[in-house]
């Protein structure tokens, strides 16, 4: 049975003369899913949203959205997709069903007013101004914004930026409601277990090109099996990295955090506990996990998200 799309982006190319923000870039988006795009900043997500969002036109390359082929992206594909931008920009004295009004008044049909405000959790705040809601409120007012032409496409591009926990998790409760009625999103975070959570395909962007993709188990599993043990020193011997890395198969140092990987787990602790007691080196906050999405992203990349 051959998958539904609702987007094929086939070679993709954006360069601002020698920089390749977008060199060769192909993926497909299946109905219904959640699709998260990661990468190191400079990596090539942003402008590839761009273009796929309708403001960028690239240099070459084609897509597929709605079962249409265009080169960009057309006036009536705009009207089937909801963005969700990381600064709305919203007037702060307006109240916040006079915000989903106005967005409304943009598009040809849209979603009732009460209907968005139901599904972003802000019907008792209907009246409020922006400048009297939460960093949570704001961001569902800005995902309700999204949403209000009841878009069957839509990018939430970093949307739990800066909020605490309990905000994000209704975030997420918001696109797992979406992605329960059958609209398909794309999404870029900062936040890997994030991207864990809600991600029913991946692709890590870095130099302007896809350089790995799959379901977040599927790229787990692309690490081997691996257990890792981390832990935290002080002050270690100046032998140390070489004495740990040949009782496991690799070290990696993130100032005071290590990382050791080892498909012998008992022997490699053995060691590691003898190796402390000797070096009178404690070891701090001391665990043992399998391999997880940023382990991942840090094989592939090099690089932290962040960075």
């Amino acid at each position: 049975m051959q998958a539904d799309y609702t987007l094929k982006v086939l070679d993709l190319k954006k360069h601002y003369g020698d920089v390749h923000a977008v060199d060769g870039v192909s993926f497909d988006v299946q109905t219904g899913e959640v699709f998260t795009m990661l990468g190191p900043n400079g990596a090539g997500k942003t402008t590839t949203l761009e273009i796929l969002e309708g403001i960028r036109v690239p240099d070459s390359g084609e897509l597929v959205l709605f079962g249409d082929v265009m080169s960009r992206v057309s006036r009536a594909a705009k009207q089937r997709m909801g963005v969700l931008l990381q600064d709305g920009g919203f007037e702060p004295h307006l109240k916040v069903k006079e915000i989903i009004q106005l967005f409304a008044s943009f598009f040809s049909s849209s979603r009732p007013i009460s209907e968005v405000l139901d599904l972003v959790a802000l019907t008792e705040k209907a009246g409020a101004q922006v400048r009297n809601l939460s960093g949570g409120q704001k961001q569902r007012m800005a995902v309700g914004v999204a949403l209000v032409n009841d878009p069957d496409l839509i990018f939430l591009d970093e949307p739990t930026t800066g909020l605490d926990p309990q905000a994000r998790r209704n975030l997420w409760d918001v696109i797992e409601r979406l992605k329960a009625d059958g609209k398909t999103l794309i999404l870029t975070t900062h936040y890997m277990e994030e991207a864990e959570e809600l991600s029913d395909a991946i692709c890590i962007m870095d130099h302007g090109k896809i350089i790995a993709s799959g379901s977040p188990h599927d790229l787990t599993a692309s690490l081997g099996h691996e257990t890792l043990i981390e832990f935290r020193w002080d002050d270690p011997p100046n032998d140390a990295v070489r004495v740990l890395d040949a009782c496991c198969e690799q070290v990696r140092l993130e100032g005071e955090r290590v990382t050791m990987e080892t498909s012998m787990l008992p022997k490699t602790m053995a060691q590691l506990l003898q190796w402390s007691e000797e070096t009178a080196v404690p070891l701090r906050d001391l665990r043992v996990r399998q391999p997880n999405l940023e382990d991942v992203f840090l094989s592939m990349t090099g690089r932290t998200l962040r960075e």
